[in-house]
């Protein structure tokens, strides 16, 4: 698995557990790449569903990926302040084509306040029947939505309060006008 380098433009594709693509992004710029974390910046970048429709985000994202959680979070710079969408998901890998994770439906959306909540718990139920998720995925994912929430209550990581805007500050040099 290799690392992208600082200021390399890549996408990001989502998968589920069958295998079939589910979301991509067309372009993130990495603002930090080891083996263990990616952080990355994008605004207003096309996304394609599954099913080929497309969209652009309408703001700012910075997003955070950790190779030992399954999860990753994108914090989105809105003008009420920051808004957090978490993903439960496996740890990505990163390929010359793309990072790329499997998107377990499960997400945890977090307000400015840090009050949050758990979505998708149907479609979970749904998508685990299925597809089949094996019981140790479903331990695996509950133990870090407490991880996830734990990080949330303590502003550890991407939920800590100068960590996004930071981050931001320097996607904003790479930022092409």
């Amino acid at each position: 698995m290799g690392v992208p380098a600082e200021g390399e433009t890549i996408q990001i594709h989502s998968y589920k557990h069958n295998g079939q693509i589910h979301r991509i992004w067309e372009e993130t710029t990495v603002l930090k790449g080891t083996k263990t974390v990616i952080i990355g910046g994008n605004d207003r970048t096309t996304v394609t569903e599954s099913d080929g429709r497309t969209w652009i985000t309408r703001e700012p994202a910075i997003v955070y990926f950790h190779s030992q959680y399954w999860f990753n979070i994108i914090g989105m710079l809105r003008e009420d302040g920051i808004h957090y969408y978490c993903n439960l998901s496996s740890p990505f890998v990163y390929d010359e084509e793309a990072l790329k994770y499997i998107d377990y439906d499960l997400d945890i959306k977090v307000f400015p306040d840090m009050t949050y909540i758990l979505l998708d718990e149907d479609e979970y139920e749904e998508h685990r029947k299925l597809m089949g998720y094996p019981e140790v995925i479903d331990k695996i994912l509950k133990a870090n939505i407490e991880k996830l929430t734990d990080m949330i209550h303590q502003r550890k990581g991407p939920f800590a309060a100068d960590f996004i805007d930071k981050w931001y500050e320097m996607y904003l040099t790479y930022r092409k006008f």
